[in-house]
């Protein structure tokens, strides 16, 4: 099969895989996006060796997130998070990193939304730590579970006012009937709550902490030769394996 060539850009071309109609419109076509050549970044020890990476998988998060910030990346904390509905149906969203230990890592967000009310149905989840710059990532799966009030509080009270108060304003993953409603309510809140105002924390709003009971490290390499590390729980150790990039 022939593909007459459509437009070009930098995103790649249009093809029409097949007869043109009447009007001499392509009825189906295909991207062809160009494959980019794979360019290492200049990072010293840059290679991820299960022989001699540690053997707990948090103190590699640590030194990679470190790096992270050395680098300058935006939104350094940025992680995608997983979540299933109880029918199967997946859902991806970002958020933000807010603690890390040998508990777990913890988010906030507003327990009605989506992702709320999915760990609710299934409490697992999984985070990717898509680190694309500096050629690395990490993917961390385990359960989750619902910090209470007085663990959430400390840090929704730390948060800006601005930022307290949308927390009440916005029903998250509700529909909106236009924007205007959505700051109808924020500016409500600001003359229920006043500037120097305590803001309470909503009911519907708290913590999260995804205990690990996977960890893969991704570290890219020439030639899509990439290294790639999975520690895995077990008992009361972690096992450290290299998978196929």
């Amino acid at each position: 099969m022939t593909h007459a060539t459509l437009g070009h850009g930098r995103h790649g071309h249009l093809d029409c895989p097949g007869p043109r109609d009447g009007h001499g419109q392509c009825p189906h076509y295909v991207r062809i996006i160009p494959v980019e050549p794979f360019t290492h970044p200049p990072l010293s020890q840059h290679d991820l060796d299960e022989t001699t990476a540690p053997a707990d998988p948090l103190d590699l998060f640590d030194g990679w997130l470190a790096a992270v910030f050395d680098a300058g990346l935006p939104e350094p904390t940025a992680m995608v998070l997983a979540t299933v509905s109880a029918s199967g149906q997946p859902r991806a969203r970002t958020v933000l990193l807010k603690e890390h230990g040998p508990a777990g890592f913890v988010f906030y967000t507003n327990r009605t939304s989506t992702k709320g009310r999915q760990l609710a149905q299934q409490p697992r989840a999984c985070l990717l730590f898509p680190w694309y710059p500096i050629q690395r990532q990490v993917i961390i799966e385990g359960t989750a579970t619902a910090l209470s009030v007085s663990e959430s509080e400390p840090y929704f009270h730390s948060r800006p006012r601005g930022s307290q108060l949308a927390a009440w304003a916005s029903r998250q993953s509700s529909v909106l009937s236009s924007r205007a409603e959505l700051d109808e309510r924020y500016r409500e809140l600001e003359q229920r709550w006043p500037e120097g105002t305590p803001v309470p924390m909503p009911d519907f709003w708290g913590g999260y902490r995804v205990h690990p009971e996977m960890m893969e490290f991704w570290q890219g390499q020439p030639s899509r030769m990439h290294d790639r590390i999975r520690y895995r729980r077990s008992g009361q150790t972690w096992v450290a394996e290299r998978l196929s990039p």
